[in-house]
C-alpha cells in the first residue's frame, strides 16, 4: 500500500461514528440529540446506559488502535506514518465527514491511536484521568488533565533514556492540543462551577 493512502483511510476509520451507531441499534434514538449531544462515550453512558458508553468507549480507542496499527504494518513500524495515521484517525472522530464534520472530542480515539505508539504512556494517562475523577468527580476535567499530560508522558516512556523522535512528540502534541479545544465549553463551566460532577448529586 502507497503510505500516503494510510492518512485517508485512518480518517476514514476515525470518522466511525460509534457512538451514533451503538445508540440506535439500541433503539435509543439519535445521541446527538440528547444530554449534551457529543457522540462519545460519557454522553453515551449517561443517557443509554453504562454498557453502551463502554461498548463505545472500546470502539472509539478500537478504530483509533487499528488505524494506527495498519500504518505500522504497512510501513514496517515507521515512526512518522503511525504518528500521521494518529493525528488522521482523531481528526476523523472529531470532524467525522459523515456528520457533517460534527463529532466528538476525541478523548477514546485518541488513547487508542497512542496505544500502539506508547502504551505505558497511554496506562500513565489513564491513570491520572482516574485520580482527576475519584477526587474531583469531574470526568471532563481527567479528560483534559490526561490530555495535557500525554505529551510529557509519551517524552518519558517512549524510549527512555532517549528523547522520541520530533514528529512523535508534535504528533503527541497536535493531538492533545485538538482533545483540550473540543473541550472548551467544558472548560467554561469548570471555570464557572457550572459543570456537572459524576455520580449522584449532593
Amino acid at each position: 500500500m502507497n503510505p500516503y493512502g494510510l492518512v485517508p483511510i485512518a480518517y476514514l476509520l476515525g470518522s466511525i461514528p460509534f457512538g451514533l451507531l451503538v445508540v440506535k441499534a439500541t433503539g435509543g434514538g439519535d445521541i446527538r440529540s440528547t444530554g449534551s449531544g457529543n457522540i462519545g462515550a460519557a454522553n453515551v453512558a449517561r443517557n443509554a446506559g453504562a454498557i453502551a458508553g463502554v461498548l463505545t468507549l472500546l470502539l472509539d480507542a478500537g478504530k483509533g488502535c487499528v488505524a494506527v496499527w495498519l500504518a505500522s504494518r504497512e510501513t514496517g513500524g515507521n515512526a512518522r506514518w503511525m504518528m500521521a495515521a494518529a493525528a488522521a484517525a482523531v481528526v476523523g472522530h472529531i470532524f467525522p465527514l459523515w456528520l457533517g464534520f460534527k463529532g466528538g472530542k476525541g478523548v477514546a480515539t485518541g488513547l487508542g491511536v497512542m496505544l500502539p505508539i506508547c502504551w505505558q504512556a497511554v496506562a500513565a494517562a489513564a491513570v491520572i484521568w482516574l485520580l482527576v475523577v475519584v477526587f474531583w468527580r469531574y470526568s471532563s476535567l481527567g479528560s483534559i488533565s490526561a490530555a495535557s499530560a500525554m505529551p510529557v508522558l509519551v517524552y518519558l516512556f517512549y524510549a527512555p533514556p532517549h528523547a522520541p523522535p520530533t514528529l512523535v512528540s508534535l504528533g503527541t502534541i497536535l493531538i492533545a492540543a485538538l482533545i483540550i479545544a473540543k473541550h472548551h465549553q467544558n472548560i467554561g463551566r469548570l471555570v464557572a462551577g457550572t459543570e456537572s460532577r459524576l455520580g449522584p448529586k449532593r
